[in-house]
């Protein structure tokens, strides 16, 4: 099991690593596994919750109809797990990709478990692309090529991040492997491409939206008018990802209309909230809880202007997006493990760089994993392969509700004091010269080029 990315003298041969160089029949065996055990984890697994919606969302979608009304497909699936759905709770994107599928693959097997990994296919090509972004955005910081690889060892092969992807269902790596994209690309000056990608991370899932004000900062020590083309392009793109479907497709937004604010009057998961479903037996924020939905618009806003001199350069960039991400997180009223994803794939790059302690990485994806266990997401994988075992071990949890929920409650302390520890860190500057890596012995072989 690779836990983290730690800095080691590569051994013999390792300068021709893949993939500047040829790969070596290692390597590709290590990737050839990663992507078969994803494909195994995306036939047998999937959330009771979500994978249900996102099937039914798929067929709504390819037959025409509005995937944001729900419906009772208990009879088109032939599974009672069909029955009393609510309707996706996601932007047009995902639903449109769903939709895709189906058409492709779900309309054309009757088999439950066919549909499920289809589903998962762009899943575990964002989860090996990151992989892949990863070491590449490595390589361009001038990373030595025993850290380049492990990091991309680290991504293909963590627990935290298959169980939540891969076995899951849940989308979140799509959404950090365009958000990478987008930050490397506003790094390399590619503005206009790096506007529509963030716009379409943004669009796919609000968990990108603390970024917006991160462009602006870095932008601004760019000579001419950039700033404003680049939010020009951004809006455009959120536009048309966010209202363009409803057009074309002329779906009735009124339940989106009408459930605005859905998001923000509810409290719970990896969040301090987690507890009044112990306490109240609710998740509903009702009266003065309600201020609390948004208590992170404020926290955002301060730490971008906090970390503004550090996104002056590109590494700072990376290092501030880790930040506003964090503090959106820890301050939001409802936190989803899978989240975590979005700023994993940062925190190995800056433990990898140095910027980062090894052990701030290691309570990034440990902590969410151990909260999937309390919190039964892990039990209710077994959806697809395994649904009357699935039903008895929920039965058994709730026998243990009380101790559990404290049990969740417990590991959602260490997990917000891990998180502004990280914020904290990055926040500062690191040392002239870059850190660790660049108090290295400069004998030691690096990656020079990945073109």
């Amino acid at each position: 099991m690779v836990t983290s990315p730690e800095l080691s003298r590569p051994g013999p041969g390792a300068g021709a690593w893949w993939p500047s160089g040829r790969p070596s029949l290692r390597d590709a065996t290590l990737l050839a596994g990663s992507v078969l055990l994803q494909l195994t984890l995306g036939l047998l697994f999937g959330h009771a919750y979500d994978m249900p919606i996102f099937m039914a969302t798929g067929y709504l979608v390819a037959t025409g109809q509005n995937p944001y009304l729900a419906q009772n497909l208990s009879s088109v699936f032939r599974n009672s797990a069909f029955q009393g759905l609510t309707s996706v709770g996601y932007p047009p994107p995902w639903p449109l990709v769903l939709g895709g599928i189906y058409r492709l693959i779900g309309s054309a097997t009757p088999s439950l478990l066919g549909f499920n990994l289809a589903i998962k296919i762009p899943i575990i090509g964002a989860n090996v692309g990151l992989a892949f972004l990863v070491a590449r955005l490595l390589v361009k910081e001038g990373a030595e090529v025993a850290v380049v690889r492990k990091a991309w060892l680290f991504l293909l092969w963590n627990p935290f991040l298959l169980v939540a992807s891969a076995a899951w269902g849940q989308f979140d790596s799509v959404v950090s492997l365009l958000v990478l994209m987008a930050l490397g690309l506003l790094q390399s000056k590619k503005k206009d491409l790096s506007a529509i990608l963030l716009g379409l991370a943004i669009s796919a899932k609000p968990i990108a939206l603390p970024l917006l004000p991160l462009p602006w900062l870095y932008l601004r020590y760019t000579p001419g008018p950039s700033t404003k083309r680049y939010y020009i392009l951004l809006a455009a793109s959120l536009l048309f990802f966010c209202c363009g479907p409803f057009v074309i497709f002329g779906w009735n937004p009124e339940i989106i209309l009408r459930n605005w604010n859905a998001h923000l009057v509810v409290g719970g998961g990896m969040s301090l909230l987690t507890f009044r479903e112990l306490t109240n037996g609710t998740q509903v924020l009702g009266g003065a809880w309600q201020i609390l939905g948004v208590v992170w618009v404020p926290a955002v806003a301060f730490a971008a202007w906090a970390i503004r001199r550090r996104v002056q350069e590109p590494r700072g960039l990376l290092a501030a997006s880790a930040a506003v991400i964090l503090v959106f997180f820890l301050t939001r009223a409802w936190l989803s493990e899978p989240n975590i994803i979005l700023v994993l794939p940062l925190v190995v790059i800056l433990v990898s760089l140095g910027d980062l302690p090894s052990l701030g990485l290691t309570a990034i994806w440990l902590l969410p994993l151990v909260f999937g266990v309390f919190n039964t997401s892990l039990v209710q994988l077994l959806f697809p392969s395994m649904p009357e075992a699935m039903g008895r071990l929920l039965a058994l949890a709730d026998t243990f509700r009380i101790a559990r929920l404290v049990a969740r409650t417990v590991v959602v302390l260490p997990w917000q004091v891990a998180g502004w520890w990280i914020v904290v860190r990055c926040l500062r500057k690191p040392a002239e010269g870059g850190g660790l890596i660049a108090r290295r012995l400069t004998s030691i072989p690096r990656v020079h080029a990945w073109n």
